[in-house]
């Protein structure tokens, strides 16, 4: 009886009582590592990944509106292309679109380069110019959506230039996909903002720039989808 109750008293606590919730709650609410990766990191990870599944559904609705439609789709060389000296070049707005938003993440990626370097001046401005070819990506979408809009008729309940779900599926699409792009900006504006006034500098923690170097990642991969899957099918 006695071996009994001693074995008891050395029991951990983790493993019964109010003792092990208590030590497991005060861990995880210490904004703690967890599985070696930090809260904020996690936290962008799991929200990426909700973002990846909306994107997914978004993206496998208008692939089965497109093959079920009976109605001819319009041609994205058509619809997407630009008079430019009294000829019109296909697609040569979204090219320079996709030029602008790829250049972004090599732009992005040196920030948190030289944020890990505490390089705070060099990270901060690289994010400044990430923010700018961002808000000139938002900018040049705002003027295709004028034109498709203004010039071409095209209306989220139809259009005259053939299955009337592409105005739903494009404006839904790329809306969404440039509502994070302007979030993103602003963030970045946010973060570079801090990162040049050296308030990361006491603690020596730039990990904030990866991970908004990771929210901007994703935006640009996203939009390779879009681009291969909306403009080029």
């Amino acid at each position: 009886m006695a071996t009994l109750q001693a074995h008891i008293q050395e029991a951990p606590p983790a493993l019964g009582g109010v003792a092990g919730w208590r030590g497991l709650v005060a861990d995880w609410s210490s904004d703690r590592e967890a599985f070696q990766v930090s809260w904020g990191k996690a936290m962008m990870w799991f929200f990426l990944l909700s973002d990846t599944f909306i994107f997914g559904c978004f993206l496998t609705s208008y692939m089965t509106v497109r093959t079920a439609t009976t109605v001819a789709w319009p041609n994205p060389s058509q619809v997407f292309a630009l008079r430019i000296g009294g000829v019109d070049v296909p697609m040569i707005l979204i090219a320079i679109m996709t030029f602008v938003l790829i250049s972004s993440s090599g732009t992005m990626a040196m920030a948190v380069n030289f944020a890990y370097r505490r390089e705070r001046r060099p990270a901060a401005a690289l994010m400044l110019a990430t923010a700018v070819l961002g808000a000139c990506f938002v900018g040049m979408q705002a003027f295709e959506w004028s034109k498709l809009i203004l010039e071409e008729g095209v209306r989220p309940w139809g259009n005259p230039m053939g299955a009337a779900q592409f105005g739903s599926s494009f404006f839904m699409i790329t809306g969404f996909h440039g509502l994070h792009v302007s979030a993103g900006v602003i963030y970045l504006l946010v973060v570079a903002t801090r990162v040049l006034r050296g308030r990361y500098e006491k603690s020596g923690n730039y990990q904030i720039v990866e991970i908004a170097g990771l929210y901007w990642h994703f935006v640009d991969l996203v939009w390779v989808f879009i681009f291969a899957l909306f403009y080029l099918w």
